[in-house]
């Protein structure tokens, strides 16, 4: 019995088609063919692949600052039945928190000045970003 499972046998896989058996492969040995990868170039910034530049995003602190009072202003005018977005939202969030454990119910109010007010947000910051590092780095030419 012992014999039969040392003896290297094959495998009768889907439609008679036979796969043989493999020895298994341990993570303590090398394997003996090393995978080239198509993007390092040899010897460019020491070998590393460079597809962005390091400092892709550019953070800034000045857009998020400016970003942040640029929407908290617009949103804080009443025009909505004489009221703010800002103040909606946030009297929706006190209304959901009265009943903590429980959660908003879809049909609540806060997700549509949630969504709304977050919108604008992230929107007036990535035109923040976009318009503060175009005028830093010159893409608006007169």
């Amino acid at each position: 019995m012992a014999a039969t499972f040392a003896t290297p046998s094959t495998v009768i896989g889907l439609a008679g088609s036979s796969v043989s058996h493999r020895p298994l492969s341990s993570s303590f040995l090398k394997p003996t063919l090393r995978a080239k990868n198509p993007l390092r170039i040899a010897g460019a910034s020491g070998g590393r692949c460079t597809c962005f530049e390091r400092n892709w995003l550019r953070r800034d602190l000045n857009v998020v600052g400016f970003g942040l009072v640029g929407w908290l202003a617009p949103s804080s005018i009443p025009v909505i039945n004489g009221k703010s977005l800002t103040g909606l939202f946030f009297d929706s969030i006190g209304t959901e928190l009265a009943h903590f454990p429980t959660p908003p119910a879809l049909t609540s109010q806060f997700w549509l000045w949630l969504i709304t007010w977050h919108l604008g947000l992230f929107i007036c910051l990535t035109f923040g970003q976009i318009g503060f590092k175009g005028r830093t780095e010159d893409y608006f030419q007169k």
